[in-house]
């Protein structure tokens, strides 16, 4: 079989005839982005070929071509032996985070549990079980019981297996003083674990919110409901495709599922332990888990088979996961712990979302009617009040992710993430993440690039770049026409970062998804925007969002500015909400319930809502007075 040498790690692998090059690298155990999901279309997992040839089913700009690189996913190794140079990559160690831990104090401290509201599904509980003697006929089990029994009252007891083998050898080592871990459940306790001693008071939780792009991990001092430490990083997934359909997509083989469950189980625990460590926890003490994610998120996550929520009718496995155990789902704490996963109402509106409403009057008795919007790959949002939710999904693709852009980029170090444009010249001036020379530009640069554009007259309504010549910044190529947004001498590359029209056409197409979503949901109400009393805005895309910009794109509707209300992480923050409050788990399942969910592509008079968006700011320009005033 050949061989295949990947530089600059001199990493070889023995791999068959026929394997595709994208695969040998994974094979390699190399770190790789493949944005589309090893679909060919994205063109950013190219290689070097240095030695040797591969059979190439990809065309690739002429360019490229003659420096012998290729489409690693649709080039297959031949017979021959060969050596390939992989160009450096993203670099995820720079990502750019909102401060997770600060998302907390974005939500009203009303929607937040109070105290008398603690009681979490999960908990530790010190008790001192009485002697045996040998004539009251009870079993070490018996004993335990009823000390449970006279703390709590005549309650249903049950163990694990494990925890009957412990028992005998716990009990007699202290004089019976032991710390149980406890699930309450349907008025039942159940003990998953038993220790010698008093560790009632080293009892932590994590709330988990597993998204496509990122993961973050929050660590809870669960006696107390206290928040000691949390961290975010990208979903190593990341590598395997940008977006929902490219990680489905990449997942059609078994060993392809199971390599992306490893990939997001490892980033759980990686943050683990980051905020273990910090405190010098044991995670054998972290006993509570809750995680929100998006559906396909939590099947890749548990290695369920998301081929399904793809293809019509768009099928899950399963709406609501049973409580799991930590050993079941490999995430690194106790391994008796249970495991607290949010429902999902449909194949593209998840727990994630129904988390998200904790963080929100959505989830109050209040009467006034609320939009609660979560942008990234997928646009999900929920309207309603006290009666009734109303919930959709569409799909925004990659692009607001820096996906299907050339010099697109996720927020990192040398992204670019905000632009001004002079009016005059038409040419860019820029702030990039680290203030360090440019690598490319993420979603939120290319809002405020192409916002910044059009209120300079330097780009049409149509998305098209003026070819009037005017803007040394504007090059036209026979039809074609592209912006100079850093030259070569600016940027990090040595070699200019442009944005051509396909790239500003990606963009239209994403906020059109999402406006047009939010506007049909708004129209099948007969209410109008002015009609909505706050508009929340959830996620990490959304943090870092300018709204004014975001309405001068037409993404958002042109509403006064005090309606938007940023939430950060909402998943994240609900997941804490679960954690420590069985009440809260209780009104998300009722929030599932009560929300209905809009199939938008199957309404009459949706393509007619984003044929009228796919213009900037929106083909009826009444529908923004404001943008219109500026102009």
């Amino acid at each position: 079989m050949p061989k295949v040498t990947f530089l600059p790690d001199n990493k070889k692998i023995v791999v068959p005839i026929g394997t595709e090059l994208l695969v040998a690298a994974r094979f390699a155990e190399i770190q790789f982005d493949a944005p589309c999901g090893g679909k060919g279309t994205c063109g950013k997992c190219h290689m070097r070929v240095v030695k040797g040839q591969v059979d190439s089913k990809a065309v690739i700009s002429p360019g490229l071509a003659k420096d012998h690189y290729v489409v690693s996913c649709k080039s297959f190794v031949k017979e021959n032996d060969l050596t390939v140079e992989i160009p450096k990559q993203f670099d995820p160690s720079s990502g750019k985070f909102a401060v997770d831990s600060e998302a907390i104090k974005l939500v009203d401290p009303e929607l937040m549990p109070r105290e008398w509201q603690y009681n979490p599904l999960v908990y530790k509980n010190y008790i001192e079980v009485f002697p045996p003697k040998s004539d009251d006929g009870l079993s070490d089990f018996d004993r335990l019981t009823r000390c449970i029994q006279l703390e709590f009252g005549k309650i249903d007891v049950s163990c694990t297996l494990s925890v009957l083998k412990k028992l005998p050898g716990v009990i007699r080592k202290e004089n019976g003083k032991v710390t149980i871990l406890l699930v309450r459940e349907s008025g039942k306790f159940h003990i998953t674990d038993i220790e010698t001693g008093d560790k009632s008071d080293s009892f932590y939780g994590v709330a988990i919110d597993v998204g496509t792009t990122t993961v973050a991990v929050e660590l809870v001092l669960m006696p107390e409901a206290r928040i000691l430490s949390s961290r975010t990083d990208y979903n190593s997934q990341v590598t395997c495709g940008l977006d929902v359909i490219s990680r489905i997509n990449y997942a059609r083989t078994p060993e392809r599922l199971k390599e992306l469950r490893t990939r997001v189980v490892e980033t759980i625990n990686n943050l683990i332990v980051k905020v273990a460590g910090k405190y010098l926890i044991d995670r054998n003490d972290i006993c509570n888990a809750s995680i929100a994610g998006n559906t396909a998120m939590v099947h890749l996550l548990l290695g369920l088979d998301p081929e399904n929520i793809r293809l019509e009718p768009y099928t899950p496995v399963a709406y609501q996961i049973p409580y799991l155990t930590a050993k079941e789902t490999g995430i690194d704490i106790n391994p008796h712990s249970w495991i607290s996963i949010a429902p999902s109402v449909g194949s593209y509106v998840g727990g994630d979302i129904t988390s998200g409403l904790l963080c929100t009057s959505l989830s109050t008795d209040s009467e006034e009617i609320n939009l609660f919007i979560d942008i990234g790959t997928n646009g999900e949002m929920v309207i309603g009040n006290n009666d009734f939710l109303m919930c959709c999904a569409c799909s925004a693709g990659p692009a607001f992710e820096g996906g299907g852009i050339e010099f697109g980029m996720r927020a990192a170090t040398g992204a670019i993430e905000k632009v001004e444009v002079d009016k005059t010249s038409g040419k860019a001036t820029f702030q990039t993440i680290g203030n360090v020379k440019p690598k490319g530009i993420c979603g939120s640069g290319m809002i405020s690039l192409i916002a910044n554009l059009f209120l300079t007259d330097w780009i049409g309504a149509n998305g098209k770049l003026d070819r009037s010549g005017k803007s040394p910044a504007i090059v036209t190529e026979g039809r074609n026409a592209y912006y100079i947004l850093a030259t070569a001498d600016e940027s990090y590359m040595s070699k200019p970062i442009i944005i051509k029209e396909l790239d500003i056409e990606n963009i239209i197409r994403a906020k059109a998804a999402i406006y047009s979503a939010f506007s049909l949901m708004v129209k099948n109400l007969s209410i109008e925007f002015d009609d909505i009393s706050t508009i929340y805005i959830a996620g990490g895309f959304g943090r870092f969002l300018d709204i004014e910009m975001a309405i001068v794109l037409g993404l958002l509707p042109d509403v006064p500015r005090e309606k938007f209300k940023y939430i950060g992480n909402s998943s994240l923050t609900g997941a804490y909400m679960v954690l420590v409050s069985q009440d809260y788990r209780q009104k998300q399942k009722e929030l599932a319930g009560k929300m209905t969910y809009l199939d938008i592509g199957s309404i009459p008079g949706y393509m007619d809502e984003y044929t009228g968006a796919m213009f900037l700011p929106h083909t009826n320009a009444t529908l923004f007075p404001t943008v219109k005033k500026n102009q």
